[in-house]
């Protein structure tokens, strides 16, 4: 019976990450628009912000005592992201990805996880590395806010205008509502199937709970990708992937410290590939549907890894 709960709420959940996902789309693209600021960099922030929430929560509720999920969720989440998400997503319709802001950020995500391998030389993620995390996360809120300001169209979109700011904002926090409890039921009824068959706390971290917590940028990119807008898509994940170490980690590791075991590392090496992969939109200015199939490929041999 408790099984049967389990895949009900898991299927509630997904319906609310769905729901969730087209209205922090919605919401914030119409913010954009009224603004003169690029889908992009909406991506990139609100949207990427949004989806991160739930990262956030799984990060909050496992400080202290269970580190091993906080960053098996962070760098499974990363992982997930650019496999799962941004190879379903090209599949679907190859990726435009020519704006330099975008080229930037890879490069900034890619050096964010550099990071991370550093700070994790001494076998842990002290409080003052996740301080230093959060601090990182601060300059970078800046060059965002600079780069929203930059990016600002001479035109607005009267269409979007009808709708007030109230409005969308209130579809926004909606949005990220609904993306969160949907998450949290999602997550929790998987994890209560997957203990059923016995599965380790870290490989729960770095599956389970890290392709549940990137549901929703799963969703949102594929909403965002149906609507026209594939900037907003991959914004969001080059966005919360960034948010993830330096937001999530950050905190995570400010509150209670995180252990890092030798083990990390490969893990850490698959994160760094999946990132580096992407620099190819430096020349080719598009992620077409070849590469995103390689990509999805890439992270189905990664989980497959698991089981052997």
């Amino acid at each position: 019976m408790d099984t049967v709960l389990n895949v009900a709420l898991t299927i509630a959940g997904l319906a609310m990450l769905c729901f969730g996902g087209n209205w922090l789309v919605g919401g914030g693209v119409s913010i954009a628009k009224r603004y003169r600021v690029s889908n992009l960099v909406i991506g990139m922030t609100i949207v990427a912000y949004g989806t991160s929430t739930p990262e956030l929560a799984a990060s909050i509720a496992a400080a202290g005592e269970h580190g091993a999920i906080i960053l098996g969720n962070v760098v499974g989440s990363n992982i997930a992201n650019v496999g799962m998400v941004i190879g379903i997503s090209a599949v679907l319709v190859p990726l435009a990805a020519g704006a330099s802001i975008l080229r930037r950020e890879i490069l900034i995500m890619i050096g964010v996880s550099f990071l991370l391998v550093a700070l994790s030389a001494d076998g842990e993620l002290s409080t003052y590395d996740g301080l230093l995390l959060l601090g990182g996360l601060g300059v970078f809120a800046a060059h965002t806010f600079r780069t929203a300001l930059n990016s600002r169209n001479q035109t607005g979109d009267a269409d979007e205008k009808r709708r007030g700011i109230p409005s969308s904002a209130a579809m926004i926090v909606v949005g990220v509502v609904l993306l969160y409890v949907g998450a949290i039921l999602t997550v929790e009824n998987a994890v209560a199937l997957a203990e059923e068959f016995g599965l380790s706390e870290k490989i729960i971290g770095l599956t389970i709970i890290a392709i549940g917590t990137s549901l929703p940028e799963l969703i949102t990119s594929i909403i965002a990708i149906k609507k026209g807008h594939t900037d907003i898509g991959i914004g969001n994940i080059i966005g919360s992937n960034i948010y993830n170490i330096l937001m999530i980690l950050g905190l995570g590791a400010a509150l209670g410290g995180v252990t890092t075991g030798a083990d990390v590392y490969a893990d850490y090496a698959i994160m760094i590939i999946f990132g580096l992969s992407l620099l190819v939109v430096v020349k080719t200015k598009v992620i077409g549907r070849t590469m995103g199939a390689c990509l999805a490929a890439g992270y189905v041999a990664y989980l497959v890894s698991f089981l052997l």
